[in-house]
């Protein structure tokens, strides 16, 4: 469920939005939240019935991935926010088939009868977001200083939110790490942003490759470009700077 919001970039009031304006049930913005974050124990089969509607709603009227506007103006008449956030991305779950997953298969997810859709369930740990952050940073950079790239790499972020653009800023300049679920809700911005620079377009790089992208660069990292360094690796690092400086205004 976070990741399917993610991917449409979607607020919370979306899907509870749709289901009533579709007359497909009632999703309460609490149910929603909890099912989000892994903390709703007993939903209702009325959840499923509501959000797999809804799934294969989307896939139907928005097989582009977008709801186009003559048809959001008539099948959703009077609901602009909703029509405004589908413009923007409408995309269904689907499974490695690219079946489109609805109640009864939304049902088995949750109980665990059914795998969640691989390119749903990207599995950040916590253990490896520092890194991941690390990698990013880099590689949006392309390894240079964050004063360089702010103003073009902040002009290609899409979020407007002071607070996601504070947080985004601070990854890149190292002050700051995402954590693992705010790096898994970040990932389609992030995709977005390397598409607005013309680095790659968000067809050509999924979420799972971007992220598979990530972790290999991750792996790669040294005290030199971009993971923690000690003290003494510091320290030594400078010093080499000061000879080196030293050394050329001598010369």
């Amino acid at each position: 469920m976070r990741v399917w919001h993610a991917r449409n970039g979607w607020s919370h009031r979306v899907l509870p939005g749709l289901a009533e304006a579709l007359d497909l049930g009632r999703v309460h913005n609490s149910q929603l939240s909890m099912l989000r974050n892994g903390k709703l124990a007993s939903p209702g089969p009325e959840v499923f019935l509501a959000l797999g509607s809804i799934n294969r709603w989307l896939a139907r009227q928005a097989p582009s991935g977008r709801l186009g506007a003559e048809v959001g103006a008539v099948l959703l008449a009077g609901h602009p926010e909703l029509i405004e956030a589908l413009q923007g991305s409408a995309l269904p779950v689907r499974d490695d088939a690219q079946q489109v997953l609805g109640p009864g298969e939304l049902l088995e997810v949750f109980v665990g009868l059914r795998p969640p859709p691989p390119s749903f369930d990207l599995r950040i740990d916590e253990a490896e977001a520092p890194a991941l952050s690390a990698a990013l940073a880099l590689l949006l950079t392309a390894g240079r200083p964050w004063r360089q790239c702010r103003d073009a790499l902040l002009a290609a972020y899409p979020p407007g939110r002071r607070a996601r653009r504070e947080q985004f800023a601070a990854v890149m300049a190292g002050q700051r790490d995402y954590s693992a679920a705010e790096l898994d809700a970040e990932l389609p911005d992030l995709r977005r942003t390397l598409a607005q620079l013309g680095a790659a377009g968000e067809e050509e790089l999924s979420a799972e490759r971007f992220l598979a992208l990530l972790r290999q660069r991750a792996s790669q990292l040294t005290p030199a470009n971009g993971a923690a360094a000690s003290g003494s690796d510091l320290a030594a690092a400078i010093r080499r700077e000061l000879h080196a400086s030293g050394g050329s205004q001598g010369g």
